[in-house]
């Protein structure tokens, strides 16, 4: 492994936030990347966002960040997945290798049964080891109250608009970070505050808008939904494949464009008197770690079982991507962008 440096020359770690794409188990890649992030030890991580699975990935992220540093926050996401991953027997849903599993005859069954039941019949009494294992790992008091903890930003579904609601550190507690990665197909709305909640993937995967109100200069984008696809689906479950992740990706692209078309407005005006917001688009520096399109390639009904073999295999592919986005493109976090918020492709190192 090419060596990488740990600190700046000056002794100061950049502060690098991030923005966490939520996409099922296959979630378990991004937890390879704030492993491998967090093995570096280059980038203090001020504030983090995240949707679904990359809700969880955010919250296990800061608690172990408030609680132990770098070291306890790889023991945090460590300890997380491999709790979901242990849950209950994937063995006989899974076949094929590792790194590239396809479900089996009886899972697809299973899955395809699923689909016809409203979630009170497929889980009458609203069992969630999701929830058990957040209780079990996360100090939800802390992050609301330690002035020391990370921002966190989790994005939910309002269920009867559709409107985005982001769930910041004083409001931060289990149900949050269930209603961000609440499956409308398999659970019950989670209700807070009286209000039903969906995944919010389907508003925001994840949310950029609290980078920009916050101010923060250099964002990182882990990605783990393809946002671009090679020809139109003709079967019924590739339609139905390609129907869930356009659905999961149309808010997220608009919001890339909208915050993209507005940098360029702010960099290219003339009046040298800039507002906050023009000033805060200019400082901004985004980057990307973008796994969809080798994602992309697994079969997509993956991400709906938790086979604890399978995550490894996507915590290592993430853990890799890691390394070589830190050699090509680690020492410009603080210095200038790496990727294009409009293409959401990277620029040439």
């Amino acid at each position: 492994m090419i060596e990488i440096p740990r600190v700046r020359s000056d002794g100061r770690r950049p502060p690098l936030s991030l923005a966490l794409q939520g996409g099922g188990a296959h979630g378990a890649f991004t937890w390879g990347v704030l492993d491998r992030l967090l093995e570096a030890d280059r980038y203090e991580f001020p504030a983090v966002t995240g949707t679904s699975a990359g809700a969880v990935n955010a919250i296990a992220l800061a608690h172990g960040l408030l609680v132990g540093g770098a070291d306890g926050a790889r023991d945090t996401l460590d300890a997380v997945w491999q709790a979901v991953g242990s849950q209950a027997p994937t063995e006989f849903m899974m076949t094929g290798s590792t790194d590239r599993p396809t479900l089996t005859l009886l899972a697809k069954t299973a899955l395809s049964m699923s689909m016809s039941m409203s979630p009170a019949q497929l889980n009458p009494l609203g069992v969630d080891p999701l929830r058990d294992i957040l209780t079990t790992h996360i100090d939800f008091e802390r992050l609301r109250t330690d002035p020391a903890a990370p921002r966190v930003h989790l994005a939910a579904t309002h269920a009867d608009s559709g409107r985005l609601r982001i769930f910041s550190n004083a409001e931060l507690s289990v149900r949050s970070v269930l209603a961000s990665a609440c499956l409308p197909t398999l659970s019950k709305p989670v209700e807070i505050e009286g209000e039903p909640y969906w995944d919010g993937g389907f508003s925001a995967n994840p949310p950029l808008q609290p980078f920009v109100a916050d101010g923060r200069s250099d964002v990182l984008l882990v990605l783990i939904v393809p946002t671009r696809h090679e020809g139109v689906p003709e079967r019924t479950a590739g339609i139905r494949a390609r129907q869930q992740e356009l659905a999961f990706t149309t808010a997220f692209l608009r919001e890339t464009e909208m915050v993209a078309a507005a940098t360029a407005r702010a960099q290219a005006s003339r009046w040298p008197f800039l507002g906050d917001l023009e000033k805060t688009l200019r400082r901004m520096r985004w980057h990307l770690i973008d796994a969809g399109p080798h994602l992309g390639m697994l079969d997509p009904q993956t991400r709906a079982i938790p086979h604890l073999p399978f995550l490894k295999s996507l915590r290592d592919t993430g853990r890799e991507f890691t390394q070589d986005w830190l050699i090509r493109h680690g020492r410009s976090v603080g210095q200038r962008a790496t990727a294009d918020l409009a293409t959401l492709s990277s620029l040439a190192g």
